[in-house]
């Protein structure tokens, strides 16, 4: 619970300045979980994740070796497998962890209110958009000056977490209508920060556990399900026409990839393909071990490209990693899905794979949330209602 209170809160401390390190939330999380590893240790089936950690090693020797001489290796190291490093230990703790369905939603409500106190704090910072808004690039103006993929990461995770409340916790008809209304206020401050790549993850993930847990239920709660979709296109049409009124129809073009006079753009990946491009040629020149952590980003900037860090984990993997990045998304895509086939209760396990997924692929792993929510989809969920059976002695004669 504290680590999902921290991979929610994360963005808002960041943007905030109430952590004195930048990384203090992945740092974080690894520390709740290192210390529920010593506190109950790790399951059985957590050897391949060991495998995983440890192939994350090599780099460290070879950015040692390949940095250039004015570069901080720890800093460049530390930056660059925070990420890998948070999902590799929260993957130790949660592998095969026995935990309720009420837990699990409890675990959710933890990550969406911090969630829910960011878009406030953004909101009281937002001006009339209306009035400001003049290109469909990302708009600092809407996050409250901080990075717009970021918070709009955060905002599709929370809408997200909205909707798993929504289904699992609305027990009544007023939280009913506070989770309707905090789904819709989430999607539209996501939609309005005009970086979609959080939006259309959160789409999508909300998509996947309607499937899963629609296709779980029965009767009653089948029928109360269909009441809830509707109710839910509702709101999606709703934020979505506000977002268009509000954005004065840029959001439209933003969406459409195109400019504001409304001409179609030739890159719909807003420069993420040339830093693609330089990390597939990084792991062309190097398989066998890649260039290090971190060298990649000298890599662009003696390219004469802006030395910005990866949007895409893959990769960066392949580029800092070499062959042993293939082995590592190996691990990190097969596995969960042989754990699947022999666990199917939890109804979050194609969500939080596909939020890692998509996430690492426009975000990389920025922030603590993606691997932190990969770890969930490991997780063995129980009924509450499952008794222990009673063992009796037999008597003696």
């Amino acid at each position: 619970m504290g680590a999902a209170y921290i991979a929610g809160a994360e963005v808002f401390f960041r943007m905030s300045n109430a952590v004195p390190i930048y990384e203090a939330g992945k740092y974080s999380v690894i520390s709740f979980m290192l210390i529920g590893l010593f506190l109950s240790g790790a399951s059985r089936k957590s050897g391949v994740y060991w495998i995983y950690i440890f192939l994350l090693l090599p780099s460290v020797l070879v950015a040692s070796i390949t940095l250039d001489l004015g570069t901080d290796v720890k800093k460049a190291v530390f930056f660059n497998l925070s990420g890998p490093v948070c999902l590799g230990i929260s993957a130790l703790y949660c592998i095969d962890r026995r935990i309720t369905y009420r837990q699990l939603s409890n675990l959710t409500k933890w990550i969406l209110l911090p969630i829910v106190a960011m878009s406030i704090y953004i909101t009281l910072g937002t001006p009339d958009l209306r009035e400001t808004l003049r290109s469909t690039g990302a708009n600092y103006a809407a996050t409250g000056g901080f990075g717009p993929n970021q918070v709009s990461t955060v905002l599709g995770l929370g809408m997200f977490m909205a909707l798993v409340q929504l289904i699992v916790n609305s027990k009544n008809k007023v939280l009913l209508f506070v989770h309707l209304a905090l789904i819709g206020f989430l999607l539209y401050k996501g939609i309005i920060t005009f970086s979609r790549g959080g939006v259309i993850t959160g789409l999508v993930c909300s998509g996947a556990f309607l499937i899963i847990y629609f296709a779980g239920s029965k009767g009653k709660v089948r029928r109360k399900m269909i009441t809830y979709l509707i109710l839910l296109g509702g709101v999606l049409v709703g934020a979505s026409l506000y977002s268009s009124f509000q954005t004065n129809g840029l959001i439209n073009k933003r969406y459409t990839n195109r400019d504001a006079a409304g001409r179609l753009k030739s890159d719909i990946t807003t420069g993420r393909a040339e830093l693609l491009e330089t990390e597939i040629s990084a792991f062309y020149n190097n398989p066998l071990v890649g260039v290090g952590a971190g060298k990649v980003k000298e890599l662009r900037g003696n390219e004469n490209i802006v030395g910005v860090a990866s949007h895409n984990e893959i990769s960066r993997l392949l580029s800092e990693h070499g062959i042993l990045g293939l082995v590592i998304l190996g691990i990190l895509i097969i596995y969960p899905l042989v754990y699947r086939s022999k666990n199917r209760r939890n109804y979050l396990f194609f969500s939080a794979l596909l939020f890692w997924f998509l996430t690492i692929n426009h975000s990389s792993m920025r922030i603590a949330a993606p691997g932190f929510i990969y770890a969930l989809c490991l997780l063995n969920i129980v009924n509450e209602n499952k008794k222990t059976p009673v063992r009796r002695q037999r008597a003696l004669r």
